[in-house]
């Protein structure tokens, strides 16, 4: 088991992996984000104290669950890069970053969106909302950094140190409305004891969201495949594809 994944460490191997998985994990995200969202906007009912207000959530929760996932995965193929140096994992980071950035930005603007009506303000200094934009800062910063240096295993070595710092972030956004007295909602979902939505709108939204991990997978794979390319153009086997 260990030696077939091992196999897929190497570049040319991951590649073409890669393209054989990610029509079907972009058929199937396409198909469950049009079931959960034909849920969230037509079969959920409304909320009783948001009415269709509410259905905001079917977009900002899972970009905000993502928001963090992808973090996670990014600083861990950061940490395998730096300490066994596999390029795969280097690509990986470099790949999630753009990726989690626009799902942390999206958590933001729907959040916005929904923080008008219900708070009747677009942004309150709130410690969830505080430190998910420090995380968009942190994605910002780490692509700019892979930018900002030529050489890209020192800027992998670099991105990585980065990103395993910002990892303190990532509890203090999922307990910071425990931690701290916020205008942020608690959690409903991931409640120990029982979740506090109802089923009807929960289904949808766990649609949504595993729909969300395939598009970041799929997505994720393509951008891994362009970095790999760049990384390995003097190689034989991408000059090889090319022939």
């Amino acid at each position: 088991m260990l030696e077939s994944l091992y196999k897929y460490a190497a570049p040319q191997n991951f590649y073409q992996l890669s393209r054989r998985l990610t029509p079907w994990l972009a058929g199937a995200a396409a198909l469950l984000l049009l079931a959960g969202l034909a849920g969230a906007l037509w079969f959920a009912p409304p909320d009783y104290q948001q009415g269709e207000s509410f259905r905001i959530i079917y977009v900002h929760v899972p970009s905000a669950w993502m928001s963090l996932f992808v973090y996670v995965v990014l600083a861990a193929a950061g940490i395998t890069g730096l300490v066994w140096k596999v390029k795969v994992a280097d690509a990986l980071a470099r790949a999630s970053a753009p990726i989690g950035a626009a799902f942390t930005f999206l958590a933001l603007a729907t959040g916005s969106l929904w923080g008008k009506p219900m708070w009747g303000a677009w942004w309150v200094w709130d410690a969830r909302l505080t430190s998910e934009l420090i995380l968009l800062f942190l994605y910002v910063g780490y692509i700019a950094l892979q930018g900002a240096i030529e050489d890209r295993r020192m800027a992998a070595r670099a991105g990585a140190v980065l990103a395993v710092i910002g990892l303190i972030n990532i509890p203090i956004i999922h307990y910071s409305v425990e931690w701290w007295s916020t205008l942020h909602q608690g959690p409903t979902v991931t409640r120990f004891d029982a979740p506090a939505i109802h089923i009807s709108m929960l289904i949808p939204l766990l649609i949504m969201a595993l729909g969300f991990k395939l598009y970041y997978a799929a997505n994720v794979l393509v951008r891994m495949r362009c970095e790999l390319l760049e990384a390995e153009r003097n190689s034989a086997w991408v000059r090889q594809l090319g022939s």
